[in-house]
């Protein structure tokens, strides 16, 4: 199949002239798309990928930190301009005892075609000892992302934002006038899932695999792709319940083991309640659930994850599987179990409902894909895997006979 972001022409500049006379336009929620709220800052405006809702029932801090940070979320807008700076207020994610990561990265856009790449410099950054769970932030200034040298003609454009940095929205200035794009005609998808959905690893946020499969399956995606934090919430469900939406997916699993949240007696009425609340909200919109990728040291061993910081100081953190396979027999969940069960959930569900689907996981990475492709840190896929997924899962689900396929709408 082939990729519409195999390469990133044009050029980025954060050492350029300002805009010369320059255009100021206001960062509001008509600009932005994959975003469900925009909270007002001292500094200007935060997207969320979770509603204040939500927001306010979860005290948890990896959470809070994954929906702040804005996976699919770009700002679009139509404009002459040559020259578009952006200015915002990063917050980076370093660990104690490890070198700096690497900087969140901009994607630009033009008339959907890649055009330009940058990062910020400043910001804070929020230190984690994973040895402690202990955290500080070191507050930081304003950054600004230029683009430069683009084309004079009207064209539409699109910022996507770092998937994995909290980014603030402080300031839009370019040298022509700009204005928001209407809603086309284009399937709105929401997707689910783990810190894998996020684009934990990815090359940049428009390479994340749900990213590429919109691209491929012309859908506008929304991404709650949550790090750590794909737990069968209530208020994740609710919020997606109350979202416009023309196809819905939930990707299950790796988050219930990584964490030991729950056994096999919670899990199931679990699932039943969280598509039961979709439903409420899209009672005939196509909803796919699909089970996690292979991930061999969770198949058939129970979580909780557990760090390994052996290579710590050489930048790498991998993970093992801390719990015992004895204990599937008193319910604790494995990759495998969840799989077994909910394919039974689906089936079961689908007989009254048939816009309900399957997808297994391995189907979009398996064992195979795992000889030539294996996860690096046993637990996220690398840049080279994301593109394999987003491809895998356009031809599977939005290719013909896919639950997203176009006939089915």
């Amino acid at each position: 199949m082939s990729h519409p972001h195999e390469s990133v022409p044009g050029r980025s500049d954060r050492t350029a002239a300002p805009v010369a006379t320059p255009v100021s336009t206001p960062i509001t929620a008509e600009l932005l798309r994959g975003a469900l709220d925009l909270e007002r800052t001292e500094h200007g405006v935060l997207p969320h990928r979770l509603p204040a809702r939500a927001r306010a029932q979860c005290a948890d801090g990896q959470t809070a930190m994954a929906q702040a940070q804005p996976s699919g979320v770009r700002l679009v807008f139509r404009t002459r301009a040559t020259v578009v700076e952006l200015d915002t207020l990063r917050t980076k994610m370093a660990y104690a005892g490890a070198p700096p990561r690497p900087d969140g990265v901009y994607d630009l856009l033009v008339d959907g075609r890649p055009a330009g790449q940058s990062a910020v410099t400043g910001g804070h950054v929020l230190t984690v000892d994973m040895t402690t769970g202990s955290a500080q932030t070191r507050p930081g200034p304003v950054g600004t992302v230029r683009f430069t040298g683009l084309s004079d003609r009207p064209k539409h454009v699109e910022i996507w934002l770092p998937h994995n940095e909290i980014t603030e929205l402080v300031a839009l200035r370019t040298d022509a006038p700009v204005e928001p794009v209407p809603h086309g005609n284009r399937r709105v998808w929401l997707h689910h899932g783990s810190s894998i959905s996020q684009g934990s690893n990815a090359a940049s946020p428009s390479t994340t695999w749900p990213a590429l499969a919109a691209a491929l399956g012309g859908a506008e995606l929304v991404n709650l792709g949550l790090g750590g934090s794909a737990l069968l919430d209530p208020f994740t469900a609710r919020a997606m319940r109350d979202t416009p939406a023309d196809l819905l997916s939930i990707k299950i699993g790796i988050n219930l083991v990584n964490t030991d949240l729950m056994r096999l007696r919670a899990f199931t009425p679990a699932v039943h309640g969280f598509l039961d609340t979709l439903r409420e909200g899209h009672p005939t919109t196509p909803l796919l659930v699909v089970s996690s990728i292979l991930c061999p040291i969770h198949e058939d061993t129970p979580g909780p994850t557990a760090p390994d910081f052996t290579d710590l100081q050489a930048g790498k953190i991998r993970f093992r599987a801390a719990g015992d396979p004895a204990e599937r027999a008193a319910g604790k969940l494995t990759l495998n179990v969840i799989r077994t069960e909910l394919a039974r959930i689906v089936r079961q569900r689908a007989a009254q409902d048939p816009h309900l689907y399957h997808l297994d996981g391995r189907e979009l990475y398996g064992e195979a894909d795992f000889a030539e492709l294996p996860l690096p840190d046993e637990l996220h896929p690398d840049a080279a895997t994301h593109r394999r997924i987003g491809d895998r899962f356009a031809g599977l689900v939005f290719g013909a006979g896919g639950a997203f396929a176009a006939e089915r709408g």
